[in-house]
Parts: C-alpha cells; structure tokens; sequence
C-alpha cells in the first residue's frame, strides 16, 4: 500500500501520463461469428471477471416501445431450456460467485464474478443465455410489473429523478438520447412479449457482443474456452444505426418543474461532442473544462458559489467525452437556505461567461489533470474496474486502447484550447435550464 500511494504523489507530482503497460497484459481476439473477445490479464488474486456486453440500450429503441432494453435485461434471467427460471442466480450463488446486470442508452451488459477456476462455469452461463432465452409470456407478466413498479420508485416518486428525465427530454431535441433508460410507463404498459423477442432475436448476437475476461487467467486458454462456448453460436445480420447526433445549435430552452418535495434544484446542460463527434481535442478541452470548473474543493464553482458568495449548498456537473454520439456539458446546484434559484441560476450562468475571459491558469489544470490520475490509478487497481472500462468503450465504437491514450491526451489540453471550448459549446444557443420547484407535499 504504502509503495502504491508514494507511485500515485509521483505521479501527481510530475504530472506523469500513466503507463501503458496495460496493453502488453491485454489481449484481443475475434471469433469467426463475431464475437469479439479482449482479456485483460491481472495475476495479483485468484480470481475472474466475466462481463458480456450487447451494443444495445434505449437510445436504439424506437417511439412507441421504449423500455426494451432493460426489460429484456430482466427477461435474461427467467431461464433457457438448460438453466430454468431462477435457476442462474442460484448456480452463480453456490459456486461463490456475483452476478447482475445494467442497462444504459447505448449498450447492456451482465457479468460474473468467481474465483479463477470457475471460468468455465462463467462462460458456458453466458453463452447458453445469448441464443437460447425462453420467453416465456407468464414469466413477462410477472417481470414488466416489476419493471413498472421499479420506475415508480426510482423515477415517478422521485422529484430528483423526474426533473433530470424531464430535462433530458429538452436537452435532447432530436437525439435518440432523450428515451429514458427504463422506457416510458405507458409503453411499458403496452409491451408484449413479442416485443422482446423480436429485440433479443435481433440484437442478441455474437456479432454485436463483446466478451470481457479479466483476472488471473491465460489468454490463449480463455480464446480456446470462448470458442469451445461460443463459436456453434450463429451471427445474425444487423440493422444499420447512426450515432446520437443533435442540431449543432437547438436553441435556447428552460422549463420549470413543480413537483412535491423539499428540495430545490436547478440543472443546466449545454449540447457539445463527445470524443467521437467532436473535433480534434474537443472532447479532451471539454473534459479538462468540467474539472477547472467542479473537481476538487478549490475548482471554481466549489469555492466561489458555495464558499464566498453562499449562494449554493452544493454543486455537481458531468460530461461523457465517451458517449456513442454527441454528449451533454451539465452542472446540477442547490441553493443555499434564503437563497432563490433564480439568484443560483444568475451566478452559475455569469461564472460560465468568466471562463470566456478570465484567463484559464495552468496550475488549474495541472490540478485537474493529477486529480483524473488519482481515480484512474485506483480504478486500474480493481479488476472489475478494469474489464467495465473496456467494455464501455467497445460498446460505444471506440477501442479499448483509447484508456491507454486518453491521459496523455488530456495532458496536451491547453489553457487556450479549453477557454476556446468554453467560447464556443458554453453559449445560449446550446443551452438548457431547468428549474425544480419543490410544492407542498400533500398526506
């Protein structure tokens, strides 16, 4: 441990690019059918991560049948004729392992977790539920009652939830990103059974997965198991798609929610590139751009609207520079007690306009720069870590390898480039703001 964090003060120190070691210990092979499988070695504990990846989430779903995606998610643990109903989790169970899944816009993944020798285990599981899924209609009536009640929860009874669904749907004019991950409820009431065999028959392929080992394996072993699983597994043809992409200036546009709760909040988002829809550095000035403005206690949000002015209790922001097409620039306040939104609003918006003319110092994003090597060193250091970040950017159309490459290309970002970025993506044409007004809470 102690070697670990003397590493980590060199690296923030020097303001070295991570290593890229990683690759010499990555290995990457493409079955006949498709499957594209990449093993990430790790020899520091016994143990194996077994993720599959599926290149499809609600931003490919079309009007109408919203929800697809994470419902069929559900579905694929209701069994196929050699593992029953229930019967996955429970064999995951007793061989001491963890299983789950996720669903996002752009892709859905599963994994498994065991000591090394279950590798066989993992594989056959995965591979026995990627082309032979019973769907049965009694076992869909039961889970899509679950899914809806779960968006009840989550979202419906959730100020915070439905006021960043809502303004996901106006920062996204036209892209296929505004479609909520769980689906709309109406469509969920509406969904058959036919529905989500259609989906998993279309893009439940070998040819639109990717196989992420990771752990203390050898991978020309796990290239003969995947074969030994995978390969009598048939591609299918694939629709074509398009990357997310919104009107390069939508328009200004604001809403102000009334929604019972205690809490007010406000969120505003700006329509810009990502990695893959930008131009050369945008992604990476766009990113530097987040941190000069949110990351750590002296970033300029932290320390001028919580501090000094104490117009906010709080203050969050994001951007995805590895989105599968155009991305969102978001900042997410809260107001300090006697403090309105619209004062929080003023102040977030004029701190915005200052990084148009206040000069962006170096040592703003030497601190940014050491603060993504701290979370990139410990992320590096979890083997599940490891094999989520390679899947992610697979599934999205960029290479694994972009995580090796990425640091040493946020270093290059210059003050002028990221004032540059500011100018242009920080402006009212791009621009989304929403007001959470909290209202009495009726008993």
């Amino acid at each position: 441990m102690r070697l670990r964090c003397l590493y980590l003060l060199v690296l923030m120190a020097g303001l070295l690019p991570l290593p890229v070691e990683a690759s010499a210990l990555t290995s990457e092979f493409l079955l006949a059918n498709g499957l594209k499988l990449v093993v990430r070695e790790d020899h520091r504990a016994p143990t194996v991560v077994v993720q599959v990846w599926y290149k499809v989430g609600s931003s490919y779903e079309p009007d109408g049948l919203t929800g697809m995606s994470h419902a069929l998610e559900h579905m694929m643990f209701k069994g196929t004729q050699e593992v029953p109903d229930g019967e996955f989790s429970r064999i995951v169970a007793l061989y001491g392992g963890e299983d789950n899944a996720f669903t996002t816009d752009d892709y859905t993944g599963y994994y498994q977790v065991y000591t090394a020798d279950k590798l066989p285990l993992a594989l056959e599981l995965e591979a026995d539920r990627m082309h032979g899924l019973v769907l049965r209609p009694e076992d869909f009536t039961q889970e899509i009652r679950v899914v809806m009640e779960e968006r009840r929860l989550r979202t419906d009874d959730n100020p915070q939830a439905l006021a960043m669904e809502r303004f996901m749907t106006l920062a996204w004019l036209t892209s296929p990103s505004r479609v909520p991950t769980v689906g709309w409820m109406r469509d969920l009431q509406n969904m058959k059974v036919e529905d989500l065999r259609h989906w998993y028959e279309t893009w439940y392929t070998p040819n639109n997965a990717t196989l992420i080992v990771a752990g203390d394996v050898d991978p020309l072993q796990v290239k003969k198991l995947a074969d030994q699983y995978f390969a009598a597994i048939p591609s299918r043809p694939l629709p074509s798609v398009q990357l997310p992409r919104e009107l390069p200036e939508p328009g200004e546009r604001s809403m102000t929610l009334n929604l019972p709760g205690k809490v007010p909040a406000l969120y505003i988002g700006f329509n810009v590139p990502s990695l893959q829809t930008g131009q050369s550095g945008e992604a990476e000035a766009l990113r530097m751009l987040l941190g000069v403005l949110d990351e750590g206690i002296s970033a300029r949000l932290e320390t001028r609207l919580v501090r000094e002015q104490q117009v906010a209790t709080a203050v969050a922001s994001g951007y995805d520079a590895f989105a599968r097409g155009d991305s969102l620039f978001m900042i997410r306040a809260v107001p300090a007690p006697g403090r309105t939104l619209a004062e929080l609003e003023a102040a977030v918006l004029a701190e915005l306009e200052k990084l148009k003319t206040e000069k962006i110092e170096a040592n703003e994003l030497k601190r940014v720069y050491a603060g993504f090597l701290s979370g990139d060193v410990f992320e590096r250091d979890s083997v599940q870590e490891q094999a989520s970040s390679i899947g992610r950017l697979e599934s999205v159309g960029l290479s694994w390898k972009t995580s090796d490459t990425w640091p040493a290309s946020l270093q290059a970002a210059t003050p002028d480039a990221v004032q540059a970025a500011a100018v242009k993506y920080l402006v009212p044409a791009r621009r989304t703001v929403l007001r959470l007004v909290p209202t009495e809470i009726k008993p």
